[in-house]
């Protein structure tokens, strides 16, 4: 499959117009696990041009359940087993991983970006996330999560604007300490959230 074949189906889908926003757009994915590898994914497939993926992290057997990671990639840095996995969906993404946990010393790394994804599963990385981005990067916008652990219902994952340039996904209330574990389904909804939150701010289209 040639460039030219590639984007020229997704202009058919997108339509040029919004296929050019979506292909010359940046987004930072902070976080690599149940919520940003299905969020990295979604934005791929859509034809986002560069993502940039940070995670330290390692792919673990106890990742499977709700990750988009497969067996043959344990033990390897979450950057590159997703890169290894947009590649075969999306192969003329612009790809750039930082192995790595990010601070607010390195958060110039997504100084590029037009849009972060904060998909982190621990509180103060996400509080340093969207302060560092508010105070450092006012013009950015961050897509943030918050509440999506358990079974309970779908329907209560929503996108909330906070503000001009932050919005929230998820149920805003339950919490891992509480419900006991995540499941892949409702992961995945908030994370698709995130995603289809990412591609309105990029086309133009915002939430009231």
């Amino acid at each position: 499959m040639t460039r030219e074949e590639w984007f020229g189906v997704l202009e058919q889908r997108h339509g040029a117009d919004l296929q050019r926003k979506f292909s010359s757009a940046c987004v930072a994915v902070c976080g690599l696990g149940g919520l940003g590898s299905n969020a990295a994914i979604s934005l791929a497939r859509a034809g986002v041009g560069t993502l940039h993926l940070i995670d330290f992290d390692k792919v673990d057997i106890s990742n499977l359940h709700r990750q988009q990671y497969n067996i043959s990639q344990l033990g390897m840095y979450k950057t590159e087993a997703m890169k290894q996995t947009l590649a075969d969906i999306a192969p003329y993404c612009n790809i750039i991983t930082h192995a790595l946990k990010l601070t607010e010393e390195n958060l110039p790394l997504i100084a590029d970006c037009d849009i972060v994804c904060e998909c982190f599963d621990n509180a103060e990385c996400k509080a340093m996330l969207v302060n560092g981005v508010a105070e450092h990067y006012p013009e950015k916008y961050i897509v943030a999560a918050s509440g999506m652990s358990g079974l309970h219902t779908g329907n209560s994952i929503q996108t909330k604007r906070l503000g001009k340039r932050l919005y929230i996904c998820g149920d805003g209330a339950s919490d891992v300490a509480d419900d006991g574990t995540l499941f892949a389904s409702r992961v995945m909804l908030c994370a698709a959230h995130q995603a289809n939150t990412v591609l309105r701010i990029i086309a133009d289209k915002f939430e009231v």
